[in-house]
Order: C-alpha cells, then structure tokens, then sequence
C-alpha cells in the first residue's frame, strides 16, 4: 500500500521514559495522558527486515497542541481501519512532529511479496 486516508487511532500503553517498502498516510487518534483516544495525522512507512526476521515500520504524527512533547519514549498502540500495530513515540522535530516506530504487524495494510 503505498497511502491511506482514513480513521486511526493511537493509544497511549505506558507514560514517557526513555528504505523503501509499504506506506500509510491519513487521519489517527491518540490518547494522550488518559483513556480517551487523540486524533491526529499520521504518515507511515515500513518493511520487512531479513537480517532479524521482522517487519519495521515507522513515520511521524503531526504536530498537534493536543500531543505534548512530553510524551516522548511512551509506548503506544497506532489502530487504523486496516489493523493495529505497538509501536514507540521518540524525538520531536523542528516542525512539532513526532517520530513513532515500531516492530511485527504493522497498523496499516502491506502489499503481498512479489
């Protein structure tokens, strides 16, 4: 898949602490500090890894007054119409985004192997 426009959501599953292939870019929520899911943009990209055996996905969440930069090294889950994935948020950017990655089943649906 090489875009997406749709609904997502990202929750938040522990507080703050610490090359070509598949992509994703659209609307996803985010709870921040609370039960309650955020929604925010999201582009994401991924592929499969051979030398560990994993699929690695990752991408930015775009800046949002709702999203503190404080949640930094929180984990998180990213849900979108085409699945869910784990994944962690880490540094901001210049423009206010954060960088969110992640390992196994990506949120958002991968092409077939050729």
């Amino acid at each position: 898949m090489t875009g997406f426009d749709g609904a997502a959501v990202l929750k938040l599953t522990s507080g703050a602490g610490g090359s070509g292939g598949d992509a994703e870019t659209g609307p996803a929520g985010l709870p921040a500090e609370s039960p309650a899911e955020l929604p925010v943009e999201v582009s994401l990209r991924g592929a499969f890894q051979p030398l560990d055996g994993r699929y690695h996905w990752y991408g930015r969440i775009a800046a949002s007054d709702r999203l503190p930069s404080t949640l930094s090294g929180s984990e998180v889950v990213v849900r979108t119409p085409y699945g869910e994935g784990a994944g962690r948020l880490s540094d901001v950017d210049p423009w206010g985004r954060h960088r969110i990655s992640g390992t196994g089943r990506p949120p958002f649906e991968v092409d077939a192997p050729d």
